[in-house]
């Protein structure tokens, strides 16, 4: 990856989504403006808050994605990233940081 770009691989469980009433919302179902999440599996060496690992928030709607090896990846710039969970293993705070 090169300058300020991410390589992220889009969640599984972000397909199918279940309603509080336990209604399940398929993938395909259209919803105002919502964030997804990824993993990010590779950065270029001007990424500074994203390592790889790191589960990321991000806008779909502005995305390209690429195939590797069968699998399908999603470039983005770190400024498109608008928050990264922290693994929470202390059970303190929201497991998020902005």
């Amino acid at each position: 990856m090169l300058n300020d770009r991410l390589l992220v691989e889009l969640d599984a469980e972000g397909a199918e989504r279940r309603s509080s009433a336990g209604i399940v919302i398929p993938a395909t179902a259209v919803v105002g403006k919502r964030l997804a999440w990824a993993l990010v599996r590779a950065a270029g060496q001007h990424v500074r808050q994203v390592e790889v690992g790191d589960r990321v928030l991000f806008d779909p709607e502005d995305r390209a994605e690429v195939e590797l090896e069968g699998q399908t990846y999603v470039l983005l710039r770190e400024k498109d990233v608008h928050a990264v969970a922290t693994p929470g293993g202390t059970g303190e705070g929201t497991g998020l940081y902005l």
